[in-house]
C-alpha cells in the first residue's frame, strides 16, 4: 500500500509536471493546455509510482508500456520524462519547433521512450491490444497502459478494441479513461452521452473502477488493483478537470488548443509555481 510520505512525493512531481508543461508551451504558440494538465497526476502516477521503466534504458525490452492515445496530450509524457532524465530538461522549451524531437503528436521515430506515434484519436486501445499481445508470444511479464481521452471514446474503433481485449484475456492491460468531460469545442456529453460508462465498459467484459483522477492515493490504488486483476483487463475512469492547475484555464473548453498571450502565460506560470511552493513545503514540513 503506497504510504502518505510516497502521496505527497508524488503530489509534489505532478505540480512540477504542470508547471513544466506550461513552461514548455510558452506563450503565442497553440497548444494542447487542457488536456495536457488534467492529464498530469495519472501520468505522474505511472512514471513515478506504478511502472516498470528504467530512464537509462527505455528501449529495455521488459518495460512496461505507455501509450498516450490521446496524442495531442503528449506534453505531459515529455514533461514525465524529462525529469526522468530520459530527455534533458532544457529540451523541453523545442516543443513543436521544426526539427526538434519534441512533436505535438508522439514521434516514436524521433523520441526516446515512446511506444507509437499516436493522436489520429481511437487507434490507441488497439495498438495496446497488440502490445499486450506480444507481451503473452514473447513470453515477457511486462504491463501495458493505454490513457485514452473521454471524447475520443466517441471513435468506432475503441469499442471494436474493447471488444478484443476481453476476448483474448488481456490481464497485462489498463485503460485509463481521462474523463475531463469536455472535447475541442463542446461537452462530451453533447455530441454522445458516454454514460453509464462503467456498465459499457462491464459490458464488454472488463474489470472496471472509478476514481477521482486528482486524487493520487485513489490513483494509485486503482492502478494496484488492476495489476491484481487476474481473468479480465482493468479500466481506470478518471474522473478529472481540464486544464487543472490553472484556474483561468480549468473547464473551459475555449483551452483545449489555444495560444496564450504573454500575460496570460505568465499568470499561468505563477500559479503553478506557488502551488509547486505549497506542496514542496508540505513535505518539508
Amino acid at each position: 500500500m503506497v504510504t502518505p510520505q510516497e502521496i505527497r512525493r508524488l503530489e509534489r512531481l505532478a505540480a512540477e509536471m504542470r508547471l513544466q508543461i506550461v513552461r514548455m508551451m510558452g506563450p503565442g504558440k497553440a497548444h494542447h493546455f487542457g488536456g495536457s494538465l488534467s492529464a498530469a497526476d495519472l501520468v505522474t502516477a505511472l512514471y513515478f509510482y506504478k511502472m516498470r521503466f528504467d530512464p537509462a534504458n527505455p528501449s529495455w525490452p521488459d518495460r512496461d508500456r505507455f501509450l498516450m492515445s490521446k496524442g495531442h496530450s503528449v506534453p505531459a509524457q515529455y514533461a514525465a520524462l524529462a525529469m526522468l532524465g530520459v530527455l534533458p530538461l532544457e529540451e523541453l522549451a523545442t516543443l513543436k519547433q521544426l526539427g526538434s524531437r519534441l512533436q505535438g503528436h508522439p514521434a516514436m521515430h524521433y523520441t526516446p521512450g515512446l511506444e507509437g506515434c499516436t493522436g489520429s484519436l481511437g487507434q490507441g486501445l488497439s495498438y495496446a491490444n497488440g502490445l499486450a499481445l506480444a507481451a503473452r508470444l514473447q513470453g515477457r511479464s511486462y504491463r501495458v497502459y493505454c490513457l485514452l481521452g473521454d471524447g475520443e471514446l466517441h471513435e468506432g474503433q475503441v469499442w471494436e478494441a474493447a471488444m478484443t481485449a476481453p476476448q483474448h484475456r488481456l490481464t497485462n492491460l489498463t485503460a485509463i479513461v481521462d474523463q475531463n468531460g469536455l472535447k475541442a469545442m463542446d461537452a462530451v456529453a453533447a455530441a454522445k452521452d458516454l454514460e453509464p460508462l462503467d456498465e459499457r465498459f462491464a459490458a464488454f467484459g472488463w474489470a472496471v473502477r472509478r476514481i477521482d483522477g486528482h486524487n493520487m492515493a485513489e490513483i494509485c490504488a486503482a492502478l494496484d488493483w488492476a495489476t491484481s486483476q487476474s481473468e479480465r483487463p482493468a479500466a481506470i475512469l478518471a474522473r478529472t478537470v481540464k486544464g487543472k492547475g490553472v484556474s483561468f484555464i480549468e473547464n473551459q473548453v475555449a483551452y483545449h488548443n489555444v495560444a496564450l498571450t504573454e500575460a496570460q502565460h505568465a499568470a499561468a506560470i505563477a500559479e503553478l509555481t506557488a502551488r509547486l511552493q505549497e506542496v514542496t513545503g508540505c513535505q518539508s514540513a
